[in-house]
Order: C-alpha cells, then structure tokens, then sequence
C-alpha cells in the first residue's frame, strides 16, 4: 500500500511503540513507566534506554560517559565551538548557539560521518577475515576505493591526545577485550608499518568499543549526537562577557582582494534627477 492510500491509514491515528504523554497520570518510554521504573536512571542510562531499548551496566556507563567527556574542548578556535562563541559575541541566545554548534559538528571529514565509515569498515573487514581474506586486502580495498580510512589519520597532526585516556579506562574497566577494538589496532598497526604512516583517530576508537559495547550503527551515531556539547557553553559565556562582537574581529585590509579595483557604480534610471 501507498501513496493516498497509506496516507489515509494515519489520518487522525498516531501509533507509537516508543511512548506516550498521559497528562496528569503518567508517562510511557519504550514500555516502561518513566516515573516508577525508569526513576532510578540517570540522563545518560535514560538517554541509551532511549535510543537502544536496552540497561547497560554501570561499567558501560562510565566508559560512555568518558567518551563524551574526554572530547569536550573549550577552546573556541575549533569550529563548532566558535559557532557557540560567535553566538555569544552576538547577543544570541545560548539555546540558538549550542543548536547551531551541535548541527555543524558533522561533516564528510568530521564528527559522526567518519566514526561511521569507520564502522561499515570494521564490520565489512571483520566478515572478509571470517571469510579467509587478509587484513592487508581489507586496508587495500579500502584504501583504493575512498583513498583514506574512516578514523584513521587527522588533520595537522598524527596523533590523537584522547586515544591513551580511553584505552586505559577501558582497560580498567575490562571493557578492552572486544574484537572490533582488537581490529582497530591491529588495522592501525598495519598503516604505521605500511607506507601509510596513519594512525587511529577518536572516531575509529569510539566506533570500536561501540561495536563491542553492540551499539549498531545508527544506535552508535545517535549516542554520539552530543559528544562536543560538554566544550561549548564556555566559549558562549565567555565570549559574552566581553564587549559585543569583539569575537574574531577582520579588518577590512586584512582581507586579500585581487578583483576590479574601486569603482562607481552608475545611478539608477529611478534615482536619475533626484
């Protein structure tokens, strides 16, 4: 069935597995009676109940929580959080800027795209090998057909100051025996002894431990949705405590300007014999 057809179906119905508003009564999320016995959650256990229907041990928690944390930089020189300060040099609200920072946070080459081309990657090369193949053909395929590696190198420098944190917390929490993370590693240790000198990233890291953790792909993404968040209100508040829009001020003469030189525009047949 579609087109009028289905339409008509849910005229006036809305059905929902996920929940349901009972005003003055109570409350439905994913089958569970928010006030009683979901009450005990914390937002972060609520939050992947949401997203996964599933309760995650308070280990798990505390490794996802750090993923959150250990990538939240005030320092508004990273592009998103600019976003926030800018926002904050410009008098706008603070609930405009974190959403405006938030929606730029993703892109081909960064935030949650790469984390997932990390994933498809690691899944896809965990069944070659299954299948036979070698790690090796798995790189090169992968290499031939993007040119890169989703969450393996990065911009500026070839390092990552977050990946020894993460390892030796989940480490400590025996949470890094996992075979996608294993994978991760040792695909990262085959680039460095290559001639591909790349190393992993943050988003190879988190699309690992996710996959052992059984986040699936969308599951992973939407958990990650507000991983910078915890980096920007500081930029914003600061930024609007200094005078208004003294945030990354540009001269005119600073800007490179090679095109027609100066010139006067000819007045309009409107304004003629004004």
């Amino acid at each position: 069935m579609n087109g009028p057809d289905l339409l008509n179906e849910h005229v006036g119905v809305l059905k929902s597995r996920m929940g349901t508003f009972y005003p003055g009564s109570h409350v439905i999320y994913r089958g569970q009676n928010l006030h009683e016995d979901l009450k005990d959650m914390d937002w972060l256990a609520l939050y992947l109940f949401g997203i996964t229907g599933r309760r995650f041990s308070q280990a798990q928690l505390r490794l996802m929580s750090a993923i959150w944390s250990y990538t939240s930089y005030p320092d508004v020189r990273l592009w998103n959080n600019r976003v926030a300060a800018l926002a904050g040099s410009t008098r706008s609200t603070g609930t405009l800027g974190m959403a405006a920072a938030l929606a730029v946070s993703e892109a081909s080459i960064y935030g949650g795209p790469p984390m997932l081309r990390a994933v498809e990657f690691f899944s896809r090369c965990r069944a070659q090998l299954a299948q036979g193949e070698s790690l090796d053909n798995c790189i090169r395929e992968e290499l031939a057909k993007h040119r890169n590696i989703g969450g393996y190198g990065r911009p500026l420098v070839n390092s990552d100051e977050r990946i020894q944190p993460l390892l030796i917390l989940a480490a400590e929490l025996s949470l890094d025996n996992g075979a996608f993370l294993k994978l991760a590693i040792d695909v990262e240790d085959k680039l460095l002894h290559g001639r591909w000198r790349m190393r992993m990233n943050y988003a190879a890291l988190v699309a690992a431990l996710g996959l052992d953790l059984g986040l699936n792909s969308q599951e992973l993404y939407l958990f990650v949705f507000p991983v910078f968040l915890a980096g920007m209100p500081p930029g914003y508040i600061e930024a609007g405590s200094r005078p208004e829009g003294t945030l990354y001020p540009l001269p005119c003469d600073h800007i490179l300007y090679d095109g027609q030189a100066e010139r006067t525009w000819p007045k309009s047949k409107s304004n003629r014999g004004l």
